[in-house]
């Protein structure tokens, strides 16, 4: 009986080395997430341990090309290694491509509101903002050219309900949306008084701390209600606060419009052809 003596073939060990990489890459990103979301660190060292890691998946991908190179020029083993690793790292990295070309294509702001010449104020918030956060300051002039170049769709709403009714249905989408509510106060009347509901909103993987404050005023024929959106830091948001306002605004009104069709009486049943009258032949 004659045996056969296989010769294993060797393996690309840059393609091995993509593969660790890659793979610590991941466990380096996920990490910081996690201390970015636990607020365990400050947000500047934190953004730079997520931004070592991507770090680490381009450098993956950079070792996946250069071992496919190799292994096609010397027929040698890597192939499910440098897959693998290109396929981590442009799973890492594609996220953050996507928020560059956001960034490139929108304005640098941080702060947008349906009312830039009276922009609803930060009162409860103010109190709570680490100092070495944005201003709760309106940016002025400037940023409401550019936000209106950039969303123009952003504006009051106005409603025919009443300012309670506006206020109840802010209040529920706020809480369905399941903010951090600071500081909530109904409209009255008798003072009068406008209202005004302070919340803390969450970036969906991040978890990044963006404050909203939305104010309701009675007008002539019913409310208008204007909805403020700020990021704490950085000063670009790559439209994630303008996108929150749209967002609110649209499930307010969806509210409201359930509420009134709920208020309108139902028709009568039609009386029988016949019923109550005579007929004549």
């Amino acid at each position: 009986m004659v045996r056969r003596r296989i010769s294993e073939q060797p393996t690309s060990r840059l393609a091995v080395w993509a593969r660790h990489m890659a793979l610590f890459s991941l466990a380096a990103t996920l990490v910081a997430i996690i201390i970015v979301r636990s607020a365990a660190l400050e947000v500047v060292p934190a953004l730079s341990t997520l931004a070592g890691a991507l770090v680490l998946a381009l450098v993956a991908i950079l070792l996946a090309f250069a071992a496919g190179i190799a292994i096609w020029r010397e027929g040698i083993g890597g192939v499910r290694e440098a897959a693998t690793a290109l396929l981590v790292g442009l799973a890492l990295i594609a996220y953050p491509l996507y928020l560059g070309v956001e960034a490139y294509r929108l304005p640098a702001i941080y702060d947008v509101t349906t009312d830039p010449i009276d922009p609803p104020r930060f009162e409860a918030i103010a109190r709570l903002r680490p100092r070495d956060a944005n201003p709760v300051t309106y940016a002025g002039l400037y940023t409401a050219e550019l936000q209106r170049a950039a969303y123009s769709d952003i504006e009051p709403d106005l409603t025919n309900s009443s300012p309670q009714e506006a206020y109840d249905a802010v209040l529920k989408v706020v809480t369905q949306r399941k903010w951090h509510i600071v500081d909530a106060r109904p409209p009255q009347a008798a003072a009068p008084r406008e209202g005004r509901i302070e919340a803390i909103a969450r970036t969906l993987i991040l978890g990044f701390r963006d404050d909203v404050v939305v104010r309701v005023r009675g007008t002539a024929d019913g409310a208008r209600i204007d909805v403020r959106s700020a990021s704490r830091y950085g000063r670009h948001d790559l439209g994630a606060n303008a996108a929150r306002v749209r967002a609110l605004i649209d499930d307010v009104d969806d509210v409201l419009a359930a509420g009134s069709e709920k208020k309108q009486p139902a028709p009568k049943p039609a009386q029988a052809a016949g019923r109550g009258s005579s007929v004549r032949r």
